[in-house]
């Protein structure tokens, strides 16, 4: 019987999402997890090798995504694929719905995770880390040994990790982020990929006027390059920039994702996005607490839909054409509070702590898709109402 590593914990943050530094690159073969004995010696035990399909609680939607992209998949059939952040939020529905279509279309893929620490994910998914078609590479972005054998494709999704024990340093970020994606290209020109695809951000665009209802991929918005605080906004842009001069220079194809709000399971609850916050207060069944006024304009397209955007784009994505990934129908932050706390029963209270001011701007974030829906014929199927209600659901029976 599948299990969820979190059913019966009582920790009130997933210890899921801790991650831990790791050093030393090595190959983690499939089914194999690592240990180092007394001696510091490393040693291998053999786990239970898994298949995707056995008591998923995600079945429902893996087969969403796979319906909608099984056309797809026959592009990947024999080959590898290489992935970046494959152990994050968005990594574990790529692996999730890879696993899913390699065991149900019989692909005989198999998927390389750079990770500084697989063990870690063990933990979090063990049914993942050991399918017979997902390998683990450990490294650092920055400096990881290049795998041998071929890879036909790449998904380059990871973030930034700041350690547990510095302070926080834009500098870091950006050398990490620069320097990572530079390495990863590089790997891109040594393994002859033929398609990468990079998870870029919709914070590229900078501050927009609150007059821009949605986000364009042509607005050409920024911030003052000179303001330290804007370091994360240039250096996502300098990563698409990379990606786009290496594509072009050596001949691959190199796919554009600029990804707006989500929510769904594997969200982490770390207090990083006010929806996982809310997430967490209606878990424990409290009042919902609003920190700011409620009144910024976010929109939220559920992560099946997003995984079926991501892999229609590495695929059929126009090469070096970014595309923007979020849901067009917007919401304030106020109604997604209400929204989630009326999931409870009985439905929970909304408390909003920031106070309003007449005539501020609203901060609105929410993407024209119409370049997506238009090129690659992607679109929101799955309504926040029941996006809502799914991750709740997986939530509580996880808890």
């Amino acid at each position: 019987m599948w299990q969820h590593p979190l059913v019966g914990k009582k920790q009130r943050t997933p210890h899921i999402y801790n991650y831990l530094r790791a050093s030393n690159s090595a190959w983690i073969r499939p089914g194999m997890c690592a240990t180092s004995n007394r001696c510091g010696r490393r040693e291998a035990h053999r786990g239970r090798r898994g298949e995707s399909n056995v008591d998923n609680p995600l079945a429902e939607d893996l087969d969403h995504i796979l319906t909608h992209t099984r056309d797809l998949w026959e592009e990947l059939r024999g080959e590898r694929l290489f992935i970046t952040g494959g152990t994050g939020f968005f990594g574990c529905w790529l692996l999730e719905s890879f696993a899913w279509a390699n065991d149900k279309l019989n692909l005989n893929a198999g998927a390389l995770v750079l990770s500084r620490n697989p063990e870690a994910f063990e933990k979090k998914a063990p049914h993942l880390y050991h399918h017979r078609a997902i390998q683990f590479l450990r490294g650092d972005i920055k400096d990881f040994v290049f795998p041998e054998g071929p890879f036909s494709h790449l998904i380059h999704s990871a973030v930034y990790q700041q350690p547990a024990d510095e302070k926080p340093s834009n500098l870091s970020l950006v050398n990490e982020m620069l320097t990572g994606t530079k390495r990863v290209l590089d790997f891109c020109v040594r393994a002859n990929i033929k398609k990468m695809l990079l998870v870029s951000t919709g914070a590229v665009y900078g501050k927009a006027p609150s007059q821009l209802e949605k986000i364009p991929e042509d607005f050409s918005g920024s911030y003052d390059p000179t303001v330290s605080a804007s370091a994360y906004h240039h250096v996502r842009r300098m990563m698409e920039s990379l990606s786009v001069l290496y594509a072009e220079e050596n001949d691959f194809e190199a796919k554009i994702a600029r990804c707006f709000s989500f929510i769904g399971p594997y969200l982490p609850l770390n207090g990083r996005f006010a929806v996982s916050d809310f997430i967490l207060d209606a878990l424990s069944g409290s009042c919902i607490t609003v920190k700011g006024d409620g009144k910024a304009v976010r929109s939220y397209l559920y992560m099946a839909d997003l995984t079926i955007w991501l892999w229609t784009i590495l695929f059929r994505g126009i090469t070096c054409k970014p595309y923007n990934v979020g849901s067009e129908f917007p919401i304030t932050i106020r109604a997604m509070a209400e929204e989630i706390a009326n999931e409870s029963v009985p439905p929970l209270g909304v408390s909003i702590l920031g106070e309003s001011f007449d005539g501020v701007a609203q901060d609105h974030y929410v993407p024209d898709i119409s370049r997506a829906q238009s090129e690659i014929g992607v679109r929101q199927i799955i309504p926040l109402a029941e996006s809502i209600r799914k991750t709740m659901r997986w939530y509580r029976n996880c808890y």
